[in-house]
């Protein structure tokens, strides 16, 4: 069976469950890219079954469901997934004031984790949102 053309979810997270798949998480209204982030079988069902974007955090080895200790949580509006159901994108709702855990000089959380672009090739320049 093509993985491209069925209607039968086949995402692959190995035999314990483990392996882990690329999320994308864009804002459902604005579109802008909030986070880039994996999730694992486990956090996947959870996000299903939650409505709210949980993953797997590789730096801490466990599940991370965003926002759930800042209050900046994201809902989930839809999921997405490629031609060959190996990555997903979840278009969100932010219910709070951001969705990175960096913040600014206000103490407000960015509305992105991607505040900053490359100039020159090598120097960062903050973005204004």
């Amino acid at each position: 069976m093509d993985k491209e053309y069925t209607n039968d979810l086949l995402l692959d997270f190995g035999l314990d469950g483990s392996r882990l798949i690329p999320v994308v998480t864009q804002d459902a209204h604005t579109k802008d890219v909030l986070i880039l982030a994996f999730a694992n079988k486990e956090a996947f069902e959870e996000t299903v079954r939650s409505g709210y974007a949980t993953y797997y955090s590789r730096s801490r080895k466990e599940l991370w469901k965003k926002g759930l200790t800042s209050g900046n949580l994201l809902k989930v509006e839809e999921i997405r997934i490629n031609c060959e159901q190996n990555s997903l994108i979840y278009l969100v709702t932010p219910q709070g004031k951001g969705a990175c855990h960096a913040r600014k000089k206000s103490g407000d959380p960015y509305s992105t984790c991607y505040y900053r672009r490359i100039i020159q090739g090598r120097k960062l320049e903050f973005i204004e949102f």
